[in-house]
């Protein structure tokens, strides 16, 4: 079997050098899965990932995302000299960001231009050519190995929730609204995350996501955007991971994805999810009552919706 080279271009500035982005997400050296290797900054791939790719535009306007996105060349002529002179329709477009109203037009814009380039555009919107589900990726630093095959590590806390403190946009400012409820409610669980303002007594940052995870039963997995069929994120994917019950909030494209009973549906998010999320996370009943569930969600996630796997069957087609 010949192995084919995907390389990758991201607006997302902390991929921008990575050599080894999503080789832990593959249990063969150097990020190879069944037919291909991704390899990121390979000077002539066979294939091409635009990953979340802004494409230039007259004036760019401002979002929180301006943050993590590195600042793309004016000149729309430098767009074919970043594709590295693969075919256009070996050239796959990926938009992960949920179609909030502060960036939905961007979106847009980026669906139009990458038409131009890319013979396959995706994205979790039914604004996208194609629209569909965002394959998995996963913020854990743990080998593939570690992840496939050992056993639920020990479970000693009831509840955590990592977020980050990010407030400019309605769907954030009503995500940090409801931290403060349940903080004013006394539901016990240990926050971490980033930015996080000072009146929710954060427990810090973390450099794996693992360790704010694993020791828990449960998991406030809360999307910034639950309005569609289509948009899931590794907020899911990286609490079923770590063998948590993740409490969930989101749309319903998790339903579609994942075998039933391997998360819990939080309601909403005010008085009745506060509420639940007490019942819920005062005893451990309800993982225990979920671990073959969340072991076969695992096994979907780390071989079926990851995105190495998504980009191998990509290319079987070529």
């Amino acid at each position: 079997m010949t192995i084919k080279t995907v390389g990758m271009i991201s607006s997302y500035s902390a991929l921008e050098k990575r050599a080894d982005w999503l080789w832990q997400q593959t249990p063969h050296p150097f990020g190879t899965w069944g037919n291909i290797q991704i390899k990121t900054a390979a000077s002539k791939p066979d294939f091409l990932l635009m990953y979340q790719f802004d494409f230039p535009q007259p004036q760019q306007p401002k979002s929180w995302l301006n943050k993590l996105r590195k600042p793309q060349s004016k000149p729309e002529q430098n767009i074919p000299s970043l594709l590295r002179k693969v075919p256009q329709e070996r050239i796959i477009y990926l938009l992960r960001e949920p179609p909030l109203d502060e960036i939905v037009e961007l979106n847009k814009h980026n669906y139009q231009k990458a038409q131009q380039y890319c013979g396959y555009i995706s994205g979790p919107d039914d604004f996208a050519p194609t629209p569909n589900y965002m394959p998995a990726i996963w913020y854990h630093s743990n080998t593939f190995q570690d992840l496939d095959k050992l056993p639920p590590p020990e479970k000693i806390a009831p509840c955590s929730w990592i977020t980050s403190g990010i407030n400019r946009t309605e769907n954030h400012r009503q995500r940090l609204q409801f931290l403060k409820s349940l903080q004013e409610n006394e539901i016990k669980f240990d926050l971490y995350g980033r930015d996080l303002p000072n009146w929710s007594n954060p427990s810090g940052e973390l450099g794996n996501k693992w360790y704010g995870m694993a020791p828990y039963y449960y998991n406030l997995s809360i999307e910034n955007y639950a309005d569609n069929d289509w948009y899931v994120s590794e907020k899911l994917w990286d609490a079923l991971l770590a063998w948590c019950l993740p409490i969930y909030y989101g749309g319903s494209a998790a339903d579609k994805l994942l075998p039933p009973g391997s998360f819990l549906r939080l309601p909403s998010l005010d008085e009745k999810g506060i509420a639940y999320i007490k019942e819920v996370t005062a005893t451990p009943d309800a993982w225990y009552e979920a671990k073959d569930a969340i072991a076969e969600a695992r096994q979907v996630i780390l071989h079926k919706l990851n995105l190495l796997n998504w980009l191998s069957d990509f290319v079987a087609k070529f």
